[in-house]
């Protein structure tokens, strides 16, 4: 039996504020409100526009119809659960319009079980959050990448034998210049040895384990070089289940994060890091390649009081050779992104100006006990 929406009260005075009708016209994202049998009880004005259908023929209908996914092979239907879910770069057929990419968000009303809230957005937000999958050119790029890294580092350690047969037959004349050579070309193999990091498809092993000797070692690394002159405040959960990762992977993201965090710090008069843990409830993402959804409930915060990201490389953050920094090479958030989502993570960033605090948040999987 199809439930009915409860009544929408009259217009409230201005001092009572908006009623629930005028919020839900004024939300700037098409949202959509679906009851447990999954028809439509209400849409706004927004998802009007991007359905190209009115209100009326809207509401009763069914919302797996109405959002049709692209992709009918996939083993898991997102309008049967109940729990929160994230769905990333989901191609879909919407109402009238053709087969377009979108990210979903599904919220359970609480205390209302079966009742969702679906929020439709259009222009994908994955990128911002670092959550963006590698597309058949991004592929070719990737192979490409790894056969041009080989072939330069063929030559390279040609050079820097070469330099050494110089050095040692000119006894220990134009030591300078021969050593000049070698540190160069030390530094570039080094750089391409990094970019190889970003040509490999192959996922890590995952299992689960406790994050805190992981977290305790990034951090003791960290602050035996690159942040030795730095506090580094942590604030563990001690309650925290173990996370589905990889160990060496996580040492290797949290090495990014905290080197990433001291650069911003250099011009900080008192400058300081914040590790924090804590348990997220509700928070799920569609598993990429149609296999189900994964709760991510496990966060990781790496919080600094430096200048933050600037504006202008915002929505690049996450990838490779885009960089605020002078002397950067743009590798380091781009090897965190990858990591990251290899073992079915998202991470982001977050600036409060107020608080004058920059945050990389990484979410993680919970492994099964």
């Amino acid at each position: 039996m199809t439930m009915a929406m409860a009544s929408i009260p009259p217009p409230c005075s201005q001092q009572d504020g908006p009623t629930l009708s005028e919020l839900m016209t004024a939300l700037p994202i098409a949202t959509l409100v679906v009851r447990p049998d999954n028809s439509i009880a209400d849409a706004n004005v927004r998802a009007e526009t991007l359905l190209n259908m009115g209100r009326a023929a809207i509401v009763d209908s069914d919302i797996a119809r109405t959002l049709r996914m692209a992709d009918k092979g996939a083993p898991f239907d997102i309008w049967h659960s109940n729990k929160p879910i994230a769905a990333y770069d989901v191609k879909v057929h919407i109402g009238r319009m053709a087969e377009m990419e979108v990210d979903l968000m599904i919220a359970p009303v609480t205390d209302h079980e079966g009742w969702r809230i679906v929020s439709i957005h259009s222009q994908s937000q994955a990128r911002r959050i670092g959550r963006h999958t590698a597309s058949g050119g991004a592929r070719s790029a990737m192979g490409a990448a790894a056969i041009l890294a080989h072939e330069i580092k063929n030559p390279l350690s040609g050079i820097r034998g070469a330099a050494q047969l110089i050095e040692s037959g000119n006894d220990g004349r134009d030591c300078a210049l021969t050593q000049l050579i070698c540190n160069e070309v030390d530094r570039i193999a080094a750089l391409i040895d990094r970019m190889q990091d970003f040509t490999s498809d192959r996922l890590p092993e995952c299992q689960p384990g406790n994050i805190y000797p992981f977290l305790d070692r990034a951090t003791e690394i960290s602050q035996a070089g690159y942040a030795k002159s730095i506090d580094i405040i942590k604030r563990y959960d001690p309650s925290l289940p173990f996370a589905n990762m990889n160990g060496d992977a996580l040492v290797q993201i949290m090495l990014n994060l905290l080197k990433n965090a001291a650069e911003a710090l250099e011009d900080v008069d008192r400058p300081w890091i914040r590790v924090e843990t804590a348990f997220r409830h509700g928070v799920s993402v569609v598993v990429e390649g149609g296999k189900g959804s994964a709760a991510l409930p496990i966060e990781i915060l790496v919080v600094d009081n430096g200048a933050g990201v600037p504006d202008h490389i915002l929505d690049h953050l996450f990838n490779p050779f885009v960089t605020g920094k002078r002397d950067g090479q743009g590798l380091g958030l781009a090897l965190v992104d990858k990591l990251v989502r290899d073992m079915n993570g998202i991470v982001q960033y977050s600036r409060d100006r107020e608080a004058g605090e920059s945050t990389f948040r990484i979410l993680l999987p919970m492994g099964a006990m």
